[in-house]
């Protein structure tokens, strides 16, 4: 059964319906893959730049307190030992690469079953295009309105973005983010209110999300 999804213009006019493959808009969702990629991407971004020091590390401590024995103290090798205030830390952060390496199958899985979720909640809406005439953010911010998105976080995906769109979202990331379909993973798509899909870059997007082209040329030469 093949799957639709609505096509509108600039002007936020519904212009009609175009097929879209059902093994990449209609997939099975899997709920556990999300998560394990949400994760692996989310930790992907961290720097992991924390350090504490520890007691070799923290300047000064090089003369024992007092001495071992007669004082009545508590006996005390360095005043950089970890109970003393300002001491070196036991067991502390350092840094540390939280990368979490995913295999290509289960990123292109992960597209899928993110499409598949946004074409499910109805949150996927393909333009006909989107072009400025100036690289203006109020040109910009005036056809999201249109589209009556202006309060979502929306994610705009394209085959080759021009500069006139990229400057003129610079000023609004945080609610209107643009990719073009070979930088577009599931990580982008699910964190997303609503996703708008260039007419043209469908099929591009399908052939990816389907790890269609190159490889199975290859494959077949192989055979």
């Amino acid at each position: 059964m093949a799957q639709e999804l609505i096509v509108i213009t600039q002007d936020g006019k519904e212009s009609g319906k175009v097929d879209v493959n059902p093994e990449v808009f209609a997939s099975r969702i899997n709920q556990r893959l999300i998560e394990l990629v949400l994760n692996a991407y989310a930790g992907n971004q961290r720097k992991g730049l924390a350090d504490t020091k520890t007691r070799r590390e923290v300047r000064g401590g090089g003369k024992k307190p007092w001495r071992q024995k007669g004082t009545g103290n508590a006996r005390q090798g360095s005043i950089r030992s970890p109970q003393w205030r300002g001491g070196g830390t036991v067991f502390g952060p350092t840094p540390r690469s939280y990368r979490t390496e995913l295999p290509k199958s289960m990123k292109r899985k992960a597209l899928v079953a993110a499409l598949s979720l946004k074409a499910k909640q109805e949150t996927i809406q393909v333009i006909e295009s989107l072009k400025l005439k100036n690289p203006k953010t109020k040109e910009l911010a005036q056809i999201i309105e249109n589209i009556k998105l202006e309060n979502k976080k929306v994610l705009f995906v394209g085959t080759k973005l021009g500069d006139e769109i990229k400057r003129a979202s610079k000023n609004m990331r945080k609610r209107f983010k643009i990719e073009e379909v070979e930088n577009v993973n599931a990580y982008d798509i699910l964190r997303k209110q609503h996703i708008i899909i260039e007419k043209d870059a469908l099929a591009a997007l399908e052939k990816r999300a389907l790890a269609t082209g190159r490889n199975d040329k290859a494959r077949k030469e192989k055979v």
